[in-house]
């Protein structure tokens, strides 16, 4: 085996390696930004049911 094909497939090892972390960095994102916006949903329609009911009790 030559320095070429050794530099080849550190290369391509590196670039697999990349995508699999770039993969795995985006999954864990989408799952961890699902929960504030869920969050932040309920805290928007809490706010609003309060408003209701105050507006009722006037």
């Amino acid at each position: 085996m030559n320095i070429g094909d050794l530099l080849f497939q550190l290369i391509f090892f590196i670039l697999l390696m990349g995508i699999v972390a770039a993969v795995f960095y985006v999954v864990t994102s989408l799952i961890k930004r699902k929960p504030d916006a869920a969050e932040s949903v309920e805290q928007k329609l809490d706010r609003i049911i309060e408003l209701l009911e105050k507006n009722n009790k006037e």
